[in-house]
């Protein structure tokens, strides 16, 4: 997945989304990979390609220092051993000043959005957790619209379904809508993606 190289040195080159719209390359012309990027960035979501889990872990305390977070909300043992390597303060208890850092079940590329289930909100519902948060994601969980998230769900838990599935399609709080179909319903959240390649 070289392409991700070349995508992500194009996008820290241009300051503006504008910019980012006129790459010259017909979506159609892209790879899911490209498309989930472009899409991501046009809404507001900060990308952070990672080639590497180290990567990881230092993109993982940039954000953290660049926002002054001494804690961090999560419901994941595996992310708690990561903030505990960084040394990171954390917790399960919900506050809403706090950044919440989640694994996620897909990356939709058609467009941009993020998908997660009860596997990784547990009981709760996007609008009741915190407006920052950090997704730890893989390459892999691109897939290329919400029915092949929805299916890949049903695949990975034959016997054990999550309750909820939602998902984050915008990236800006408190933006504006325009869109009557979504009014009230949009999830937004301020996110930062750490994507890890792992193909």
């Amino acid at each position: 997945m070289s392409f991700f190289n070349k995508f992500f040195k194009n996008i820290v080159k241009t300051s503006q989304k504008e910019d980012i719209q006129k790459t010259g390359e017909g979506e159609d012309e892209l790879s899911i990979d490209e498309l989930f990027v472009k899409k991501f960035i046009h809404k507001g979501g900060k990308f952070l390609y990672c080639s590497e889990a180290d990567e990881v872990e230092r993109n993982l305390m940039q954000v953290l220092e660049e926002n002054q977070w001494n804690n961090v909300i999560t419901f994941n043992e595996e992310l708690r051993e990561l903030l505990t390597k960084i040394k990171s303060a954390k917790t399960s208890k919900i506050i809403p000043s706090l950044p919440f850092i989640t694994y996620c079940e897909c990356l939709i590329a058609n467009d941009g959005s993020i998908m997660f289930s009860s596997r990784q909100l547990k009981d709760k519902k996007l609008k009741d957790l915190p407006n920052n948060f950090i997704v730890y994601a893989r390459t892999s969980q691109i897939v290329k619209d919400s029915r092949d998230g929805i299916s890949g769900i049903r695949n990975r838990s034959e016997k054990n379904s999550p309750t909820i599935i939602s998902s984050i399609k915008d990236f800006i709080v408190n933006k504006t809508e325009t869109d009557f179909m979504s009014y009230g319903n949009t999830n937004s959240k301020t996110l930062y993606l750490l994507l890890l390649e792992d193909l």
